[in-house]
């Protein structure tokens, strides 16, 4: 599935910048590159300029150039996983610190000729979690930045009341943002 890179969109020429110039290389490149949090949610580009990326703003932005490039069977999914320190290692010990087994957790990958995939860092495969997905839809590129923020928080509401959780929506997500943080490290 080496497809040659050959749109004249803007962002395709950002990605050719930088000496891609097939979606295999621009596979292990985003996936080389490190965790982290773009300055700005919206900006796809924003992963080839700072040489960084979220699993949100990294399969956005390689759905993006899929679509601009016509590669076909190229799907971007949102996904709701049991994440814990077996599946994601580097969260450290704050589920431990407050007694939490897991926490539900918002993902993105891609299906790419109906194989989950996921080119979050290099060390991430979809196989670490693709027992422990509670729910998944497929989701378009505009979709990660708000719509996931917020059909996260939603899902975990419910989820701590349906769980009778003994923690309030605010102290929890707090817990995850400690774990988000501890990836970035």
């Amino acid at each position: 599935m080496n497809y040659t890179l050959a749109s004249k969109d803007e962002l395709t020429k950002l990605v050719k910048s930088n000496g891609i110039n097939s979606w295999n290389e621009l596979t292990e490149f985003v996936k080389g590159l490190p965790y982290g949090r773009n300055q700005n949610r919206f900006d796809l580009g924003l992963v080839l300029t700072e040489r960084k990326g979220s699993c949100s703003s990294k399969h956005a932005l390689l759905k993006k150039i899929a679509d601009f490039n016509n590669i076909p069977n190229v799907k971007l999914f949102l996904g709701i996983y049991k994440m814990n320190q077996s599946n994601t290692p580097k969260i450290g010990n704050e589920l431990e610190k407050y007694s939490i087994e897991f926490i539900p957790e918002a993902h993105c990958y891609l299906e790419v000729n109906e194989t989950r995939l996921d080119f979050t860092t290099d060390q991430s495969e979809f196989e670490k979690i693709q027992n422990e997905i509670i729910e998944e839809k497929e989701i378009e590129t505009g979709q990660v930045a708000e719509f996931k923020v917020e059909y996260h928080k939603n899902y975990l509401k419910k989820w701590l009341i349906e769980t009778n959780s003994e923690f309030n929506f605010d102290q929890f997500w707090n817990v995850r943002e400690k774990c988000i943080e501890n990836l970035t490290e």
